[in-house]
């Protein structure tokens, strides 16, 4: 089963509190080294956005006004990851702004048994430190000088670097294009070091792990 790295953005930090998705992003991996596959959508939330997501990810109401809606690309996101593990960091939160878009178009949620939450492994390796993709970035060296604000898709990629050391596995590194909205290439280079595939039975033994020891929070 090949992997997705997902990353949202969004106008605010709840859906139930009317908030919607602006950015989706979804990198393909197999045994965690890119396919050259990629999601990547901008989305038209048809609603105002508030000054302060507009600080987070630089969309503005009057950009993506022009975008597609939710309901245009749901079908080719749902087909882009089907069947595959998805790795998100701090997955409640994607998966609220993404469960509900789907209930609004009743359509069948995402399963949680194929979900792995990237912040749930970092607090069962790091357990009392700051484990925000910036912080975890900043403790595995990896270079943030890109990041000026929140990208979907930027973030999709650090996310799997931060994951890959998570496991203690070699990184291995690829150039990603960022300016074409729906597809990108991916290079692989540099790959010198076993990476480590966990089975499914590991994961559940984990998350089972993480459930009963660690509390979860929103950050």
């Amino acid at each position: 089963m090949n992997e997705i790295f997902l990353d949202t953005e969004t106008t605010g930090l709840s859906f139930k509190d009317g908030h919607k998705i602006v950015e989706i992003a979804c990198i393909e991996t197999k045994d965690l080294i890119p396919t050259g596959k990629i999601f990547h959508k901008l989305i038209n939330p048809k609603r105002s956005v508030p000054d302060e997501a507009f600080k987070v990810h630089g969309f503005s109401e009057k950009f993506l006004s022009s975008k597609e809606s939710f309901d245009k690309v749901v079908d080719e996101f749902l087909s882009f990851i089907k069947n595959k593990k998805i790795i998100i960091h701090n997955a409640p939160f994607d998966l609220g702004f993404l469960d509900g878009e789907l209930g609004l178009l009743k359509r069948e949620t995402i399963n949680k048994n194929v979900v792995i939450d990237s912040l749930e492994v970092a607090r069962n390796k790091f357990p009392g430190a700051s484990n925000s993709l910036d912080a975890l970035c900043k403790r595995f060296n990896i270079d943030l000088s890109k990041r000026f604000k929140h990208n979907a898709l930027l973030d999709c990629e650090l996310l799997r670097e931060v994951y890959i050391n998570l496991l203690d596995a070699k990184e291995p590194k690829f150039n990603l294009s960022t300016n074409t909205v729906g597809q990108s290439v991916s290079t692989v280079k540099d790959y010198n070091k076993k990476i480590v595939k966990i089975s499914d039975f590991e994961i559940k033994k984990h998350k089972d792990f993480v459930k009963s020891e660690l509390k979860k929070n929103f950050y």
